[in-house]
């Protein structure tokens, strides 16, 4: 099973703040829609560049990246 790292990505002062928000809203999603193997996380990218985000299975990617709209998505390593 792969699983797909779907990316949102925020920039600015107020940006980790910002994504720390989006994750839990991602976490709910998560877990109202019951998705199995799914996770949401806040990653740093710089210091005015933070990511949020979830980790699902890639059968249900496309119906996600439609709903959600994410900034992009990338195969998601656990080893990285």
């Amino acid at each position: 099973m792969n699983l797909i790292k779907l990316i949102w990505d925020f920039r600015g002062p107020n940006a980790l703040k910002t994504a720390e928000h989006h994750a839990k809203h991602l976490e709910e999603f998560s877990t109202s829609e019951k998705l199995k193997n799914s996770f949401s996380k806040v990653e740093t990218v710089s210091d005015n560049h933070h990511i949020a985000f979830l980790v699902v299975e890639e059968n249900i990617m496309n119906e996600l990246r439609e709903r959600l709209k994410p900034t992009r998505g990338q195969v998601y390593d656990p080893e990285i």
